[in-house]
């Protein structure tokens, strides 16, 4: 397959996860939009790392920081939904149009 069919899928995947983080009232929604976002940065780098493969052999920053989004990302997913738990248990919903109330 080529290169721009893998980069046009990542573009896609962060449009639909932009605008899930746009639209949506649920908080654990907006979470995994942010994870659809991250996701398409991992496809992106890992096609440019395989175009640029060819060129440089053994040059694998691509791959490099695609381990370390998916590291933030599951330190992501932790925090959040720590926060979302929290949230619900003082809230009893995970809206986060009742969340603007908790401002001073």
């Amino acid at each position: 397959m080529l290169v721009n069919n893998f980069l046009l899928l990542g573009a896609v995947l962060f449009c639909i996860g932009v605008y899930g983080v746009i639209a949506r009232k649920n908080a654990v929604m907006v979470l995994m939009s942010i994870e659809l976002i991250l996701n398409s940065v991992n496809l992106n780098l890992l096609a440019f790392n395989q175009l640029w493969a060819k060129d440089n052999p053994g040059h694998v920053d691509g791959n490099t920081f695609a381990l370390y989004i998916i590291a933030i990302a599951a330190a992501e997913v932790g925090v959040g939904l720590a926060m979302v738990l929290l949230i619900f248990r003082n809230r009893k919903s995970i809206s986060l149009d009742e969340l603007s109330e908790m401002k001073g």
